[in-house]
This record gives structure tokens, sequence and C-alpha cells, in this order.
């Protein structure tokens, strides 16, 4: 399975009720928007932790209204988080930022856990089905450690969530695997142990702040890929 990209890809925090509730409405409205300006195949970007799992449901919900076809749309995926029940007045995680959801979300980063979170974020796109896999912020995960031993097994648990997408790769479930994370270090220490087939550089790669390990590890990659 091999896949064109788009050069303009839509994330989906939003509509996952981020910072404010939003109305389907406006959010198909969105979702619509995007689509009718892409030229190309849209790629939309969204993750479990968005809205515990909120923003692929209403993203699935959009794309139904609107009458796109599973071949019609491209979904990236980061995995790492699935629903709990939530039992508190807001969600456990990023506290503050998420309104008015009706799941918690916990923390699964594992051969079993990531399949887990890759098959309910199947679930709850319904008619859909993510292309693009990867795992959410490897680079937070391991910071989180409290100790030499907690990161080594933390970087453990990364790479048997990496060994999991690679067989659905393999098995021709999804078409690439890649990586997304704020500390680029953290990229370029998973890119030794794993093949991956994009890179998402957050934050750490901007006009303003673009230091020369992290121009020349870019290069790297292009020349990696493109052999």
């Amino acid at each position: 399975m091999q896949l064109q990209l788009p050069k303009v890809i839509s994330g989906t925090s939003l509509l996952g009720n981020l910072y404010k509730e939003m109305a389907h409405e406006d959010k198909r409205e969105i979702v619509n928007a995007y689509i009718q300006a892409s030229a190309e195949t849209p790629l939309f970007d969204s993750a479990g932790k968005y809205g515990a799992g909120l923003a692929l449901e209403s993203l699935g919900a959009c794309l139904k209204d609107l009458g796109i076809q599973k071949n019609q749309v491209l979904i990236s995926n980061k995995l790492a988080w699935v629903r709990k029940p939530l039992v508190t007045p807001e969600p456990t995680f990023e506290k503050g930022i998420w309104h008015n959801l009706k799941h918690d979300a916990e923390q699964q980063i594992s051969y079993d856990g990531i399949l887990r979170c890759f098959e309910e974020g199947n679930e709850l796109l319904g008619n859909y089905a993510a292309q693009l896999v990867s795992i959410h912020d490897p680079d937070e995960y391991l910071a989180a450690a409290t100790s030499e031993y907690d990161y080594q097994k933390r970087y453990d648990d990364i790479l048997e969530a990496y060994r999991a997408l690679t067989d659905l790769k393999n098995k021709g479930v999804v078409a690439g695997v890649g990586i997304g994370a704020k500390d680029w270090r953290s990229i370029e220490k998973i890119a030794k142990d794993v093949q991956l087939d994009w890179v998402m550089i957050a934050n750490s790669y901007t006009i303003y702040h673009h230091p020369k390990e992290l121009v020349d590890f870019v290069a790297g990659l292009h020349q990696k890929i493109s052999r």
C-alpha cells in the first residue's frame, strides 16, 4: 500500500472540544472546508488523546454526514491512549483544556496496548480507518521516567509498541508507521532502532528556532528516505 500525501494536513484537536465545546454542525463545517480546499486526497491527523477519543468519533461522524467514501480520505492516528470511564469532574489528563467530555483516557504503550489503541481508534472512526499510525508523544513518555531503570523500561515499551505497528504494516493493515514528538532528540534516538516512514517534528523546528544539529538530522532523514 503506497500513499500520496497532500502538502497540507488538517489537525483535529478542536473536534475533541479543545479549549471550548463545539457543536457538531460547526465541526462538520470545518471538516468540509478543509476537504473542499484540498487539491489532493485530504489527510486528517488525529489521536485517541484528543478529547479522550471524541476527535476521532467526531471526525468519523462528520465524514459520514458529508458522504465521504472510505477511499476518498486519509487518516493518521497517533496512538497511546484509550478511553476509560470518567469518574472525576474533568479528565485526569491535560486538565483544564478539554471541555464537556463524557470519557477519560489512560495511556497504554506496549505491544498489546498499542494494538488496543489502534482497534479502538478505528471503532471510533466508524466507517473509516487509519492508514498512517504512530506513537503519540514518546518524548513525554520518556521524560516522565523517575529513574534510569524506569527510563529504559519506558523505552522498551516504545520499541514494543513500534513492533506492533510494524507488524500491522507488514500485514498490509496500515500503509505507514511514523513518529511525532516535540523533543527532536527522542525522534533521533528512536529512528536508530525503528524503520520510520514519516517524521513529524513539533515545535522544535521553526523559522526562528532551527539549530544546526536539527537541520543536519532532518537532512539525514531526507537522504535516508530518498534512497
